[in-house]
């Protein structure tokens, strides 16, 4: 009977390193992908009303057709098209900050921190291989909260509010929400309860993708 148990214990282990490089692979693949497809968008010129359309395109595919395709060689396709979309309509905003004076030492700090945050956090988690899944509530409920805020602030700002000061605050609660989500998502891959690494990679590049976005609104606006 132990010896049972062990095998089972050792495949289990198996399964989850697999996942675990597999997502990483992936995930370094699709960060490729969003660079590509940024420079491209900025050497263009895309605009923000393009950008905006990429962005509710990128969130069907997540919302639609991933789930569907998940298992399935074609989720790595959508998986692709996903990242693509979302690193070209980073374009308008990475080519508002290049405006700037420092907007380049803007952008680098902003890149600098993602990273330092993300392999801070993940290596954390796969050194101690400890569980984050008691903080799955904690974090959807200030996803929602968030969410909601920032629906309220754009009806605010179409009506001429200005709401500068309470957006920066918005950014500074996604980067402490964005970390918690690197540990949670990290802590399930490393745990088994993520099996499918290709959700798991969809997990990480968001984490990632927010976590950049906020700290170069936190930075740009410190410069500026």
């Amino acid at each position: 009977m132990q010896e049972i148990y062990s095998q089972a214990q050792q495949e289990a282990v198996v399964s989850t390193n697999k996942v675990l490089k597999n997502t990483y692979m992936l995930l370094a693949m699709t960060m490729g992908v969003s660079a590509v497809a940024c420079g491209a968008s900025m050497t263009i010129g895309l605009g923000q009303g393009a950008a905006l359309l990429m962005n509710l395109v990128a969130l069907a595919l997540v919302w639609f057709v991933l789930p569907r395709t998940a298992n399935s060689a074609s989720g790595i396709y959508v998986v692709f098209a996903f990242t693509a979309l979302l690193g070209a309509s980073l374009g308008p905003t990475l080519n508002h900050y290049l405006a700037m004076q420092n907007g380049s030492q803007v952008i680098f700090q902003a890149l600098a921190g993602t990273a330092l945050v993300f392999f801070g956090l993940s290596g954390y988690v796969l050194t101690t291989k400890k569980d984050f899944s008691f903080m799955g509530g904690f974090l959807m409920t200030g996803l929602i909260v968030v969410v909601l805020a920032a629906l309220g602030f754009m009806i605010a700002g179409f009506f001429g509010v200005n709401v500068s000061g309470v957006s920066l605050a918005l950014s500074a609660a996604i980067v402490l929400l964005m970390s918690g989500f690197i540990l949670y998502d990290t802590s399930r891959i490393v745990n088994g309860g993520e099996t499918n690494y290709v959700m798991a990679t969809v997990s990480l590049y968001l984490n990632i993708y927010n976590l950049f976005v906020s700290l170069l609104h936190l930075i740009g606006a410190a410069e500026d």
